[in-house]
């Protein structure tokens, strides 16, 4: 499949797929967007001062990136899970300019979630552990991976990979949640709202990063299945 670097709005980097027409990320900010969307309203407003976190969609690297960065800077434990089916080709991590944009140990610890081996636990920084699974998860178990605090689900869009955005994944991964865990995405459709509601999150609209009007949050309640 041909990846197309582009530009975005805040000068950080996305990928565009012309095949299937659509980015990575936001046009309008990629860092803009994962730091609002994934960091902002997932990571940071879970309480549990040692999270674990689940992301489904690993892509570029990014969300791991600022996670990373913000865990390090507020010394904040932190164990990764993020799950891929077709990691990216080394040639095109190294043009990304995510962590040079942000700071010279930036770049380090992107350098080190992208080196680091794929379906083991390695530790990334004292703050950041990093567990990449290299599998489809909608056919894997996911047996590997702890009850976690935090997830982002940072799949193409519903429209572009409607596979993904399903009731049988959405209750997948509220079997890997802790009570009171928080799920972030970026999409706000109401199909994606309900059948989460369904699953047992409770749902709620916020406002949205640049270029979207609102996101979704839900928090693992009681399960209703």
């Amino acid at each position: 499949m041909v990846r197309e670097i582009i530009p975005t709005a805040d000068g950080s980097q996305t990928l565009f797929l012309p095949e299937m027409d659509e980015s990575y990320h936001s046009v309008n900010g990629a860092i803009t967007e994962s730091e609002y969307v994934f960091i902002e309203k997932g990571y940071c407003f879970h309480p549990n001062p040692e999270p674990t976190v689940f992301e489904v969609g690993f892509g570029t690297g990014l969300n791991a990136l600022l996670t990373a960065v913000e865990a390090n800077k507020n010394n904040r434990k932190t164990i990764f899970y993020t799950i891929e089916k077709f990691p990216l080709e080394d040639t095109l991590i190294r043009q990304l300019n995510y962590g040079k944009l942000i700071s010279k140990k930036a770049q380090e610890l992107f350098e080190k979630i992208h080196s680091c081996k794929w379906n083991e636990l390695v530790e990334i920084s004292p703050f950041f552990l990093l567990y990449k699974i290299h599998t489809d998860i909608i056919t894997s178990p996911l047996s590997n991976i702890e009850k976690c605090d935090v997830i982002y689900f940072d799949a193409f869009g519903p429209d572009k990979q409607p596979e993904m955005w399903t009731p049988v994944i959405f209750k997948k991964i509220f079997d890997l949640c802790l009570p009171e865990s928080v799920f972030v995405t970026y999409s706000a459709k109401g199909e994606v709202r309900r059948q989460l509601t369904a699953v047992g999150f409770q749902m709620e609209r916020l406002q949205g990063p640049p270029g979207k009007k609102q996101m979704l949050r839900g928090i693992k309640k009681n399960s209703i299945l």
